[in-house]
């Protein structure tokens, strides 16, 4: 038998950080991914999938990602249920993470941060988000920059070049 769940999208809200009574680290958080098909007015849809991790990996997850932040989730589907105050039974369907990864670069999120301008950020889907990051990461150098981003000009590459 296998279960077994591999997402990649950006989290809705920043992560729900707890310890169970015993001192276990669980975090909570919700994943918007994109599904690969458009509906009826050519719009993309998306999918909402509440996500759990536990211990280190909480806490890593707590301290460093937010709201808009782009993650990889690997782990597997859960099911539970519990009895709501009312008496009624509650299903909660979750994925249960064996690992998350942060697929953006510090840079990313410190470069909308940092003091420079870079032509206030225009058409840049990125700003505006973790404003707190320069905080965090204050070992930031020139060096961290991605030589591409906010260039805004096509990148001349011929097909010989390409590796496909």
């Amino acid at each position: 038998m296998l279960n077994r769940v591999v997402l990649v999208g950006r989290l809705t809200r920043d992560p729900d950080l707890r310890y169970t009574p015993s001192g276990v680290a669980v975090a909570t958080f919700t994943l918007a991914v994109n599904r690969t098909f458009t509906n009826q007015q050519g719009e993309r849809e998306a999918d909402f999938i509440n996500c759990v991790v536990w211990r280190k990996q909480a806490e890593n997850v707590a301290n460093y990602l937010k709201k808009g932040s782009l993650a990889g989730v690997d782990g597997r589907l859960q099911t539970r249920n519990y009895e709501a105050q009312d008496g009624r039974r509650v299903y909660v369907t979750e994925v249960v993470a064996d690992s998350v990864q942060f697929l953006e670069p510090r840079s990313v999120s410190q470069e909308r941060s940092s003091s420079q301008d870079y032509g206030n950020n225009q058409g840049n889907p990125f700003s505006g988000y973790n404003q707190n990051q320069n905080q965090r990461n204050q070992n930031y150098s020139k060096f961290d920059e991605d030589p591409f981003s906010n260039d805004g000009q096509p990148i001349d590459i011929s097909d010989d070049d390409l590796p496909f």
